[in-house]
């Protein structure tokens, strides 16, 4: 059985679906519960089952309230307590088969079959009129993907971010930057676009070959701070979190864990940050996202800015 990875989802054995949020499932997995049967829920899944969707905070007090040995900084469920896990890359060709939108999204993104996904409640069977589009793909192939993306927003095969559509982002991240920023950043990251008028997102995970080390330990906190440094490594930067190794006396890497601030600068670039510095051996890290909405915290590439 392949491991349990970040974007995929599993139910537990009463029947409630999570997002998995983190790469270091081996002993419990960690997610975010997204889906619960409900009989008077709005969705409906393919064998009749009706669900409510929740929001961030309403998981957590779900999850407080009826499986509180579940709680961490995410959902943590025990292996003997999940009955099924779904896995992007394996429901592909069911889930394109039975939305136009993701088959006419295959060819745009031109990766091989085995290195992509969509994730999300398309993955569940659980999507409405009104759902986006996750689509999910597996390490360096999501560059490729990413590149073709680009191509087919200039040459129109798709459709990039409506004004109205970057106004509807900004207010749902509530970002600690003003509107002209976050859309300097954004619109040089190629990760988002629309199709027929739903929008969808092309989201980094690692290859499996690459998850083993991947989980964030919680580190010993030594307060906030702001920084100024040059990215030397941003090769995990769409991922989650986003990680960028820096050049500065004392911090080694900023971990962003807001989408937010995912692929928010580029090998080479300065960036400002501020977050919070956490000790993890005898490095310190700056964690940005310490909170949902990251209040007070932000990563922006002032090499962007000052060429503006």
């Amino acid at each position: 059985m392949k491991p349990i990875r970040l974007r995929d989802f599993i139910e537990d054995r009463d029947g409630r679906i999570y997002a998995v949020a983190a790469y270091d499932n081996n002993e419990k997995a960690g997610g975010i519960l997204r889906y619960v049967p409900d009989e008077d829920g709005e969705r409906r899944g393919p064998d009749g089952t009706k669900y409510r969707k929740l929001d961030f905070e309403d998981a957590f007090a779900y999850i407080a309230e009826h499986k509180p040995e579940y709680l961490d900084t995410v959902h943590r469920i025990p292996h003997a307590d999940i009955a099924r896990v779904m896995k992007p890359e394996e429901e592909i060709i069911h889930v394109a088969a039975s939305n136009e939108r993701v088959m006419r999204l295959l060819p745009v993104l031109n990766v091989s079959i085995e290195q992509i996904g969509c994730t999300g409640s398309l993955l569940c069977g659980l999507e409405n009129e009104s759902s986006d589009i996750d689509m999910v793909v597996y390490g360096s192939a999501w560059f490729t993907a990413q590149e073709n993306l680009r191509k087919a927003v200039e040459k129109g095969e798709v459709s990039g971010l409506s004004e109205e559509m970057w106004e509807k982002v900004y207010r749902k991240r509530v970002p600690e930057i003003d509107y002209e920023t976050f859309l300097a950043h954004e619109k040089r990251k190629w990760n988002r676009g629309e199709i027929d008028g739903t929008y969808f997102d092309l989201l980094y995970t690692r290859s499996y070959e690459n998850i083993g080390s991947a989980g964030v330990p919680k580190g010993k906190v030594c307060g906030k701070k702001t920084i100024e440094a040059t990215v030397t490594d941003a090769s995990l930067a769409f991922d989650n979190p986003a990680v960028y190794t820096v050049d500065h006396d004392e911090i080694s890497k900023v971990l962003s864990f807001t989408h937010t601030y995912s692929g928010q600068a580029r090998e080479g670039e300065v960036i400002e940050a501020t977050g919070v510095v956490e000790e993890h051996g005898d490095t310190k890290w700056l964690i940005v996202g310490t909170t949902r909405e990251a209040k007070g915290e932000l990563i922006i590439s002032k090499t962007l800015i000052e060429a503006l």
